[in-house]
């Protein structure tokens, strides 16, 4: 796909095998730059809406799957923390997606790369049904989780990535509405897997389904994502060697950066209270309060609602009052939503803790994600956002499996009180990820 590449990019490019010299790094920044202003309007509403739809396939797929944990549970026999054994070797395979995901763009691109990772993702979702249903086995639902984890690590890498140059080329924050597409999958997955649980479909046949949904909308939607050099996507066999030194001494360099792993910590505690949720509300609701388990699908569907809104609504309250301050209060708003479900004695009490929680935890991870982005060059800002989402998605992986820990040990509802620690000190934290250049700026 050579022909495609813009003759700017192509002009201000060194040679293959020259050293690098001062300035060479603004300069190509500054050509990228021009070039990405030339894009036609047309063209960034067709690539943003296409990462839209890769956010909301991605959350799809992981509240169908998490929706049905009660059921799958019951029909292969585990305890507490058998679930959270098995969640631990998604877990696992996802980290490897996540490590994988910046050689998997810059070997393929991202057009292929968030294709194949989620094929796989889904064809773990099938895995999972099966042996969550028509062929009980512990083992078949470990390995569907390991798949489903890889794919789903690698494309959280990927689609953030994408999410990132987007919002820097639309010149707007739109990166919370972005991950509130997330949210409308998650919102859209556990709905239609309450559903399914009420009318006793089976979960093989209903993670079928879902998976055959993904698989196609994905090939769909990056058709419209566009080729991008310095991600990897204009990539050949024969490319000069010294590209992949300079882009892995540029990966590695980011982890130097005070700056940005104060913002990694904001994102672990947020990401740690929004994927222990992910994998254990429902679960707590259950065997904390003693409700069935349609009403735990319930009350999950009321935390994605809540984590939604408040991700529709953020840009715009971001721009107003600034990263910092917004991040300081839904800190403050997380860890009241949380113990209030913690020490809930009232249906009413668990509902309204619910939305707070989710509303506390909702626009860390979005606003992380701007805050790495937000430096002039776009191949570092790549990097960035790379490392950040590292540190984010291990706190969703890490998170469900020690809460199954303590769950087992100390009851569920005990466990989740290590989640307000961490609350707090991604507020604390939250200054590292004050502004540096406005959106209009970094465009």
């Amino acid at each position: 796909m050579s022909q495609h590449r813009d003759p700017v990019e192509t002009m201000t490019e060194p040679e293959p095998h020259a050293a690098p010299t001062p300035g060479a790094a603004e300069a190509r920044a500054d050509a990228r730059a021009a070039a990405a202003s030339a894009r036609p309007r047309r063209e960034l509403v067709a690539w943003r809406n296409a990462i839209f739809a890769i956010f909301f396939l991605s959350g799809f797929g992981l509240a169908s799957w998490v929706a049905r944990i009660p059921a799958v549970r019951d029909a292969v026999g585990l305890s507490t923390q058998g679930v959270g054994l098995v969640i631990l070797a998604g877990s696992i395979a996802s980290i490897f997606g996540l490590i994988g995901a910046p050689w998997l763009m810059a070997r393929f691109g991202a057009r292929l790369g968030m294709i194949g990772v989620l094929v796989t993702a889904a064809a773990g979702l099938v895995l999972v049904g099966l042996g969550g249903s028509v062929l009980p086995s512990v083992a078949l639902v470990a390995i569907g989780l390991a798949l489903f984890g890889f794919g789903n690590g690698a494309v959280d890498v990927m689609m953030n990535v994408e999410g990132a140059e987007a919002e820097r080329e639309l010149g707007k924050t739109v990166m919370p509405l972005m991950h509130a597409f997330f949210s409308f999958g998650t919102v859209a997955g556990a709905a239609l897997a309450a559903a399914a649980s009420a009318i006793a479909l089976s979960v093989s046949v209903h993670l079928g389904i879902i998976a055959v949904f993904i698989a196609v909308g994905v090939v769909i939607a990056v058709r419209f994502v566009p080729v991008r050099e310095e991600l990897g996507d204009d990539a050949h066999a024969d490319a000069p060697r010294e590209a992949w030194t300079v882009r892995l001494k540029r990966s590695l360099a980011v982890w130097a950066d005070v700056r940005l792993l104060l913002i990694g910590v904001v994102m672990l505690g947020m990401s740690f209270a929004e994927g222990s949720a992910n994998d254990w509300l429902a679960l707590a609701v259950v065997d904390g309060h003693g409700l069935d388990a349609t009403t735990g699908a319930a009350i999950f569907t009321v935390f994605t609602v809540a984590i939604t809104g408040a991700r529709v609504l953020g840009g715009p309250v971001i721009d107003r009052f600034g990263r910092v301050i917004v991040l300081q209060v839904m800190a403050g708003i997380g860890v009241v939503g949380l113990s209030l479900f913690i020490f809930a004695s009232e249906p009413w009490m668990l509902v309204v803790g619910t939305a707070l929680w989710g509303i506390g935890c909702s626009l860390a991870f979005p606003v992380g994600m701007s805050a790495a982005a937000d430096v002039p060059d776009r191949a570092d800002a790549a990097a960035r956002v790379s490392a950040v989402a590292m540190i984010g998605y291990c706190a969703f992986l890490v998170g469900p499996p020690l809460i199954g820990f303590l769950g087992e040990h100390f009851g569920i509802l005990n466990g989740l009180l290590l989640l307000l620690a961490l609350m707090v000190v991604a507020g604390l934290a939250a200054p590292a990820a004050r502004e540096r250049t406005s959106p209009a700026r970094r465009a």
